[in-house]
């Protein structure tokens, strides 16, 4: 075929492609027009009504929770409950705005995406998905969504303020008097300094991440190796296009909104510092340190323009404050990696993060099968968890789970995680969201600290038990898994600390968003198996 016989193709393909985009598109949003009242009603009065429910249940308990700890001093603690009603009313003015925004932000946006999903390849029925995907659906994940929230908003608020209390230091956190006036001079100037000028910077900025975003996505459909050819291709191409100013405008809201925060942070570092001078060099350091976070997420020159005075004692002035963009493990490979504006990189981040997540729950479910049918976990255990009662499967289960992980990743040489599926998750690879960030540090951490330990296989197996059974010494003594303790005191103390520190990092992963939810059906599955192994006797068992 000539070079205007393959012109010709893809001028046809483009008008094809485009025909389909604009029915879709309207298809999408005549969807949404049905749709998103329902979702927004159901999201927005499920959340409200969660948050005014629970909001005297977290007032008193927040209160009662500051006033017995040992965490904080005594001042301190008068600072916090004072401005405790204060705090608590915003969250419920934020909460109940932020969920009426997010429902129609859903509403509006499920019924389109999933009208073009409907039409990628492997899908059966392509024509009636159209009309029927993104319908009664999302308003099933509305509900998800409010279940969800419920759950942060009881489970995992309850596991901070049991932490608090539960929280022994030698010397409690303490705000000495004439702290005060220095930090609140440094927060207000922060605030009035920071906001105004991070807004400018956004606003310089938004436009340069809008054209880049849509020169890289041009790219995408018009480049050599981009997918114009293939006419499915090209409505995804169109509505990627059309949504990047959304994508952009919220990214931009968000920087605002930041700049209120990065400016209050000035009181903190007067505070640490223990000087009001450093914290008011943080007011002017932090335009320089987000000038450059920008810089590096969009590719742009390194450093910053802006001043950058070192306003820690104990550290170098050019330490970034902001979560690195990537860490210390990926310098070599930045420079190759795609872009974060690229769309399609955006769309293999969400599915990697959503994989791992789900392989942890799946490894959840078979474990802890596995430790059913050895006895280690009881039907007694299952039902505690139920009632909040039992730490064992909230806790040791997970927690025996990343245990394995580490130690079969160690067995093999992975320079990262080995999955049970043999998939391999190592710093080139993993999603960039926080949250994975945020975790995978003290995983790092700890299988590092395992792998310099060199256990041998009955350390192993006695670490297996403290891991699981979170400090039931009784239980640890109980069951037999060829697993002793080390004659080496030193050694024991070590395993104690390594099974604690499992233990804890856990107790962070179990406050995640939809972790109850996922981990309610884990447990549900265990629970059959525990009912289907006692058998005719399961009812003659008596749970405690």
């Amino acid at each position: 075929m000539g070079s205007y016989g393959r012109h010709l193709l893809h001028l046809c393909n483009f008008v094809t492609g485009a025909t389909v985009f604009v029915f879709l598109l309207v298809l999408g949003l005549a969807k949404a027009a049905v749709v998103c009242p329902i979702v927004t009603l159901v999201i927005s009065v499920g959340n409200s009504v969660v948050v005014i429910g629970l909001w005297p249940y977290h007032f008193v308990w927040t209160c009662y929770c500051l006033l017995r700890t040992k965490k904080f001093g005594t001042l301190l603690k008068a600072l916090l409950l004072t401005n405790l009603p204060i705090s608590l009313l915003a969250w419920l003015a934020v909460a109940i705005i932020g969920s009426i925004l997010a429902g129609f932000g859903y509403g509006l946006s499920s019924p389109v995406i999933a009208t073009f999903e409907a039409i990628i390849e492997g899908v059966e029925n392509k024509l009636i998905r159209c009309f029927v995907d993104g319908t009664w659906n999302s308003v099933v994940r509305g509900r998800i969504i409010v279940r969800d929230f419920a759950d942060v908003c009881y489970y995992s608020y309850f596991s901070v303020m049991d932490g608090l209390l539960e929280s022994e230091t030698e010397e409690p956190t303490e705000i000495k008097l004439f702290q005060i006036p220095g930090c609140a001079l440094a927060g207000i100037l922060g605030v009035l300094v920071d906001v105004p000028l991070v807004t400018i910077i956004v606003l310089y900025k938004a436009p340069i991440m809008l054209y880049k975003g849509w020169v890289r996505q041009a790219y995408d459909l018009m480049g050599k190796e981009a997918p114009f050819s293939k006419t499915f291709c090209v409505p995804f191409a169109g509505l990627f296009i059309l949504l990047w100013p959304v994508a952009v405008s919220v990214v931009a809201f968000a920087g605002t909104v930041s700049s209120f925060f990065l400016g209050c942070y000035a009181a903190a570092v007067a505070y640490q510092e223990n000087s009001t001078k450093r914290g008011l060099l943080f007011v002017i350091a932090a335009i320089s340190l987000f000038d450059e976070y920008t810089n590096d997420f969009l590719y742009l020159r390194e450093g910053s323009c802006f001043p950058r005075p070192k306003y820690r004692e104990c550290q170098d002035s050019s330490a970034l404050e902001f979560p690195p963009l990537s860490s210390s493990g990926q310098t070599d490979i930045v420079q190759t990696k795609q872009s974060p504006l690229r769309t399609s990189s955006l769309k293999m981040q969400e599915l990697k993060g959503f994989m791992i997540w789900s392989n942890f729950f799946k490894a959840c479910e078979e474990i802890g099968i596995e430790l059913v049918r050895l006895g280690a976990i009881r039907i007694s255990d299952l039902e505690g968890w139920q009632r909040s009662k039992n730490k064992i499967v909230l806790i040791g289960l997970p927690a025996y789970v990343f245990l394995q992980c580490f130690l079969r990743s160690i067995e093999n040489g992975s320079d990262g995680f080995l999955m049970r599926d043999g998939t391999e998750l190592t710093r080139s690879n993993r999603p960039e969201e926080r949250v994975f960030e945020w975790l995978f540090e003290p995983m790092y951490l700890m299988k590092e600290q395992l792998e310099a330990a060199k256990l041998n296989p009955e350390e192993e197996a006695y670490l297996y038990k403290l891991t699981l059974y979170c400090g039931d010494g009784e239980r640890v003594r109980t069951w037999n898994n060829d697993g002793v303790p080390s004659a080496d005191e030193i050694r024991r103390a070590h395993l104690h600390a390594t099974s604690r520190r499992l233990q804890g990092f856990c107790i962070s992963v179990s406050r995640l968003p939809t972790f109850w939810r996922r981990f309610h059906e884990v447990v549900k599955v265990l629970h059959q198996e525990a009912q289907s192994m006692a058998g005719t006797t399961f009812h003659d068992i008596v749970i405690v």
